[in-house]
């Protein structure tokens, strides 16, 4: 679709919460190549579409965030992850950044707080300077 071609995986054993994020991205030039409901699903789903970033959940059957990440990670070091996550614990989300996460936030999702994190973990902020009133 775009022109930045990135691909996108949404990790969550919640089909509301993957909906959501698939919804609040529709116009970020970000392709969805799939959707996991558990880590281990994932990890299928990453090596055969090898996408650029995906958004992992911590708490999922099977196969949790952490797990998960160890996984991705080994597949390609290089991927860009994402926890998104109703566990409030700073520690379990210092534990997904030294797995290899590269950003966390906490559900409740909203858009704006979905593509602020996007946009800080791509390093799109082209506008931060025309936005800034000091």
């Amino acid at each position: 679709m775009g022109r930045c071609g990135l691909k996108l995986l949404i990790v969550d054993d919640q089909k509301v919460i993957r909906r959501s994020i698939h919804l609040f991205l529709k116009d970020y030039n970000i392709e969805v190549v799939g959707e996991a409901a558990d880590g281990e699903e994932a990890v299928q789903l990453f090596k055969k579409t090898r996408p650029d970033v995906v958004t992992v959940d911590i708490t999922m059957p099977k196969m949790d965030g952490l797990a998960c990440i160890d996984e991705l990670k080994k597949v390609d070091p290089n991927v860009r992850i994402m926890v998104i996550t109703a566990l409030a614990d700073r520690a379990t989300g210092l534990i997904a950044l030294t797995k290899g996460a590269r950003s966390y936030i906490n559900k409740p999702i909203n858009p704006e707080k979905l593509i602020k994190a996007f946009d800080k973990l791509l390093k799109r902020e082209k506008d931060v300077n025309a936005n800034s009133h000091t």
